[in-house]
C-alpha cells in the first residue's frame, strides 16, 4: 500500500467550569496554509477531526516565603484554589494512502510537508504491526491512517480497525457530500475512542462534583496512589471436603505479571497469595429446588465483603490502596454455589466485583457420588479460567474500559500483556488530571490549616516542598497543553509526592499544637495553686509598704 503521509498539529478542547462543573465542548483549530487560513475544527466551512478534553482542573497558586526573625524560619502560605481553564492536547498525526480522496479534496487539505513511502500490507493484525515502525512513538501521540472505501486491507462491514498500538485505519467514506468533512467526523469519533471523553475526565475529578451526578462506573476505579497492593486469596472453608490446589506463582506470572509491567509508569505495585482454611462468605445461600443448586442473590452480595475483609487483615498494614481478588471453593454442603444479577438470571463468570476493593469468584467442584468418594477430594483449579476473571476485573478497577462505538468500528484484542498502548494513554490522561487536582486539594487543606493555627512553624524544607508541588503541578498543565502525556504525568507526580510529604511532615501535627483555650484550660489548673500565695504575699508587702509611708518618721 502506498500512502501519503500529512501530519497536523493537535486539537484542543476548551472548557467552562460553570456553577455545575460540567463543561461544555467547543472544538477550535486553525491551520494555516501559506498566507491563507482554513478553518478544520468547528465553524459552518469546516467539520473538526481534532477532538480534545475539558480544561478542567484546579490550578495552586501561592506560596510566600517569610522568616520570623529570632524564631527560626517560618512560611506564610496562601494557596488559592482555582478551577482555572486550561488544555489537554492530544498530538494527531492523519496518514491518506494514495486513492483515499479525489484530486479536488486533496487539493483542500492544510498541509506543508508530504511524505511518500512504499509499504506492503497484506491482513489487519499484520497492518497494526507493519505501520508502527512509520508511526510516532510517544505517549498520547496518535496516527489514523486513511484507505480507500474498496480497500480490501478490512473485513467486509469494518469501517475502523484500532490497533494494539497508537494507530487506527479508516476506510475513507465516499458520497456525493464533502468527504473531508465526513472524515473529520470519523476521526473525531477514533481520537475520543483512542484517548479521553468528557465522562473520564469527570470521573478523574469525582472527588468536585456532586455525588447525585455521578454514575457507578465513575465509582468504581480506585484513585490515583503512588503504589497499590494486589493479594489474591484462596477461600477454602471446607478443607476436611476440599484439598484445593492452585499454581498462584505461574499465573501471575503468565497473567498479571506482563500487565503490571506495562502499567510500571503510573504506579508500584506489590503482588502476594494466601490461603484461608474455614473462612466462609458469612451469608447462608439460598436453595433452589428447580436447579437442585444454592443461590447467592445480588442483595446479598454486599453483606459478603466485611466477614472476609476480617480474615484478610492486609489492609490495617498497608501503606497503599489494597486490591483484594478471593477465590471461593464452597462448601460440600452448599454446592453448587451460583451467583444471580439483580434479573435473577445467573452470572456467566459467576463471579463479583465491589468498587474500590476487589473481586469474588465462587469455584464450584464437581463432587462425585457419596457413596464413592474418597476425603478430602483433591481440586486442581484451572487457573486459565480464574486469570481471565481477575484480569477483566483488574481491568475495572483501574479505570480501563471500552467507550460504546459503533458497530462498523474493530478493536484488536490486547494479547498477553492485557493493556493496549492507547489504553495506557487513556489511563494516564486521567491520572494526571486526577493527580493535579489532588495536589491542589492537599495544598488548600495545608493553607486551611496554617489559617486555623496562627502560632504553627514552618520549616524550610516543608517550604521547599510547598514550592516544588506547585511548580511541578505547574509544570505538568503546561506539557499537558503541549502534548507531551509522558512529562506531564511524571510533573504532575512529583507534585503528589511533594504535597503529600509538606502535609503529613511531623512538625505539622495538629497534636503538637493547641489553641489559646485548650492552653488556658491545662495551665490554669497548674499555676493557680502557686498563683494565689504569691498573690497575697504580694498585697501584703503592697500593705506594709503603704503603711509605713504613713507613719511619720521620727527623728531623735
Amino acid at each position: 500500500m502506498s500512502y501519503i503521509c500529512r501530519r497536523f498539529s493537535a486539537q484542543t478542547f476548551d472548557a467552562d467550569p460553570g456553577d455545575s462543573g460540567w463543561w461544555q465542548q467547543q472544538f477550535i483549530g486553525l491551520l494555516s496554509q501559506g498566507s491563507e487560513t482554513i478553518e478544520v475544527l468547528g465553524g459552518p466551512q469546516g467539520s473538526g477531526w481534532f477532538w480534545g478534553s475539558p480544561k478542567c482542573c484546579a490550578e495552586v497558586r501561592g506560596a510566600d516565603g517569610s522568616w520570623d526573625g529570632g524564631r527560626g524560619p517560618g512560611l506564610r502560605c496562601q494557596v488559592t484554589l482555582l478551577f482555572a481553564q486550561f488544555q489537554l492536547t492530544v498530538p494527531v498525526s492523519v496518514v491518506f494512502a494514495k486513492g483515499a480522496l479525489p484530486g479536488a479534496q486533496q487539493r483542500r487539505l492544510p498541509f506543508a510537508d508530504t511524505q511518500e513511502e512504499e509499504s506492503l500490507l497484506n491482513r489487519k493484525n499484520q497492518a497494526d504491526a507493519a505501520l508502527l515502525p512509520l508511526q510516532e512513538d510517544s505517549l498520547g501521540a496518535l496516527t489514523v491512517y486513511v484507505i480507500p472505501e474498496t480497500s480490501p486491507l478490512l473485513p467486509q462491514g469494518v469501517g475502523v480497525y484500532v490497533g494494539k498500538h497508537r494507530s487506527a485505519v479508516m476506510r475513507c467514506p465516499q458520497g456525493p457530500g464533502d468527504v473531508l468533512a465526513a472524515v473529520s467526523a470519523r476521526v473525531q469519533q477514533i481520537v475520543q475512542a483512542m484517548s479521553f471523553t468528557t465522562d473520564s475526565i469527570t470521573a478523574a475529578l469525582s472527588d468536585r462534583v456532586p455525588m447525585d451526578q455521578l454514575g457507578t462506573d465513575t465509582r468504581r476505579p480506585f484513585k490515583s496512589s503512588l503504589g497499590y497492593e494486589i493479594t489474591f486469596s484462596l477461600l477454602n472453608p471446607d478443607p476436611k471436603s476440599h484439598d484445593v490446589h492452585w499454581d498462584i506463582e505461574a499465573a501471575v506470572s503468565g497473567y498479571v505479571q506482563p500487565f503490571l509491567d506495562k502499567l510500571g509508569s503510573v504506579a508500584n505495585f506489590s503482588v502476594d497469595s494466601q490461603i484461608l482454611y474455614y473462612a466462609v462468605l458469612g451469608v447462608s445461600p439460598r436453595f433452589d429446588k428447580a436447579s437442585s443448586s444454592f443461590i447467592l442473590s445480588a442483595l446479598s452480595l454486599p453483606h459478603v465483603i466485611n466477614p472476609v475483609e476480617a480474615r484478610l487483615g492486609s489492609s490495617a498494614t498497608s501503606l497503599y490502596p489494597v486490591l483484594n481478588f478471593l477465590l471461593y471453593v464452597p462448601e460440600r454442603i452448599h454446592s453448587p454455589l451460583y451467583i444471580q444479577d439483580k434479573d435473577g438470571a445467573a452470572v456467566g463468570t459467576n463471579a463479583f466485583h465491589s468498587p474500590r476493593w476487589g473481586g469474588i469468584m465462587v469455584y464450584n467442584v464437581d463432587h462425585p457420588a457419596p457413596d464413592k468418594a474418597l476425603l478430602p477430594l483433591r481440586v486442581d483449579v484451572d487457573m486459565v479460567r480464574v486469570m481471565e476473571v481477575f484480569l477483566a476485573q483488574l481491568r475495572l478497577l483501574f479505570g480501563i474500559s471500552q467507550v460504546p462505538l459503533p458497530e462498523e468500528f474493530l478493536l484488536e484484542s490486547p494479547g498477553n500483556k492485557g493493556l493496549t498502548d492507547w489504553e495506557l494513554d487513556r489511563l494516564l490522561w486521567t491520572r494526571t488530571v486526577e493527580n493535579i487536582a489532588t495536589v491542589s486539594t492537599t495544598l488548600t487543606s495545608l493553607a486551611q490549616l496554617l489559617d486555623k493555627i496562627g502560632n504553627i512553624v514552618i520549616k524550610d524544607d516543608v517550604a521547599s516542598e510547598v514550592y516544588h508541588a506547585v511548580a511541578s503541578a505547574q509544570t505538568a498543565m503546561l506539557e499537558l497543553a503541549s502534548g507531551h502525556l509522558g512529562s506531564a504525568f511524571q510533573a504532575s507526580k512529583e507534585a503528589v509526592i511533594s504535597s503529600e510529604r509538606a502535609f503529613f511532615d511531623p512538625s505539622l501535627l495538629h497534636l503538637l499544637y493547641f489553641p489559646d483555650d485548650q492552653k488556658f484550660a491545662i495551665y490554669i489548673p497548674l499555676f493557680l495553686p502557686m498563683a494565689v500565695p504569691i498573690l497575697l504575699s504580694l498585697v501584703k508587702i503592697l500593705r506594709e509598704a503603704k503603711q509605713s509611708k504613713k507613719e511619720p518618721t521620727k527623728t531623735d
